[in-house]
């Protein structure tokens, strides 16, 4: 009898050790809710479409400037606005140790965002995406997907509608849409709608989507202005790397300056092109800043100087701030660079221009 009870006795310990240690294991799968990291074990990430396009390059260049600033590298992941192969890139870095690992991502499309975001969130993996969510998609759903950024599109869109208007007076516009299956294109053109409807002797001729791409906008453009003739006065851009493209195709057709463009974006090419009066007007959402905040706010929770549980809902998904650039700020925007201390803790939710809802 005393026999069978020692025996018992040390299955119990047994068993709750096998208990205890299955505990601790699961902990470690979710330390990223701790908070635990060193900062120098952090694992940092950034994802966009392409190099190529100027603007998704300055948020590249921002991520690479604070990570530097807390002693470590950024891994730039690229997948050329294929969202099949961002899914591959994701799943792979989420298939690796995700207890310390950051991640600042740019969905290729609204569709794309909840795979993405269930993947971080059930590897414990901090995430902040910016501009393509579904509207029911929310980061205070979840654990991990600590905030979503982007940037009141119809209000950026109907900015440069206005300021299109004001430069022609009258006449006829054709316009480039982005890529329909974002919220930042969606939104963009309902902006220009409003502006139509405020400027009634504005005429929209035409509109296309070339996917924020350089080398389509300039095939777009080029078809237009055959089809439209003089018609066209301005070309209305949803972002600054198709109203590049619009600009080449009217130096191709003898209308440099003719012809009054505008774009979004603020990259340095389309600012000198405002500088040198070959385009009307663009709105900074500040790339390089884009890619700092994204990791930066990943790196406030992932080393515990923030806290998911201490967080205001609105700093959870949020317009940030964005500014209209003319002839007459141009300057203040001709290169991108970072603020060390926008990435500081206490301030990364500084730029918050209201809750997105």
């Amino acid at each position: 009898m005393r026999i069978a009870a020692i025996l018992s006795l040390s299955l119990t310990a047994a068993v709750l050790a096998g208990c205890s240690e299955q505990q601790a294991g699961a902990g470690d799968d979710t330390a990223a809710a701790s908070g635990a990291c060193e900062a120098s074990k952090v694992r940092l990430v950034g994802q966009v479409r392409n190099e190529s396009n100027p603007y998704e390059a300055s948020w590249l260049a921002g991520g690479d400037a604070f990570a530097k600033s807390v002693g470590l590298t950024q891994e730039r992941l690229t997948y050329g606005g294929d969202s099949t192969k961002q899914q591959e890139q994701i799943s792979q870095i989420l298939a690796g140790d995700t207890k310390c690992l950051v991640m600042n991502v740019l969905p290729n499309g609204d569709s794309d965002t909840a795979p993405i975001v269930k993947g971080a969130d059930k590897a414990g993996a901090y995430l902040v995406t910016q501009w393509n969510k579904p509207a029911d998609l929310k980061p205070a759903d979840y654990q991990t997907w600590l905030s979503h950024i982007t940037y009141n599109g119809v209000e950026s869109g109907q900015q440069i509608g206005d300021a299109l208007a004001k430069k022609i007076g009258s006449g006829g516009i054709i316009a480039l849409q982005g890529v329909l299956d974002t919220a930042a294109a969606k939104d963009r053109f309902t902006g220009l709608q409003a502006s139509l409807k405020n400027n009634p002797d504005i005429k929209l001729l035409d509109q296309q989507a070339a996917n924020f791409s350089r080398a389509e906008a300039l095939t777009v453009t080029k078809t237009l202005l055959a089809k439209h003739g003089n018609k066209v006065k301005g070309i209305w851009a949803a972002n600054d790397d198709m109203a590049l493209g619009a600009l080449e195709a009217l130096q191709q057709a003898g209308l440099s300056g003719k012809v009054a463009v505008v774009g979004i974006d603020a990259v340095p090419d389309a600012v000198t092109a405002i500088q040198k009066g070959d385009m009307t007007a663009t709105v900074s959402s500040d790339g390089a800043w884009q890619g700092g905040i994204g990791l930066a706010i990943g790196f406030c929770y992932a080393t515990g100087k923030l806290k998911v549980a201490d967080t205001a809902a609105d700093n959870r998904a949020f317009f940030a701030k964005q500014f209209l650039i003319t002839k007459e700020n141009a300057a203040d925007f001709a290169q991108p660079k970072t603020d060390p201390a926008d990435f500081e803790c206490g301030n990364v939710f500084n730029r918050k221009a209201g809750p997105l809802t």
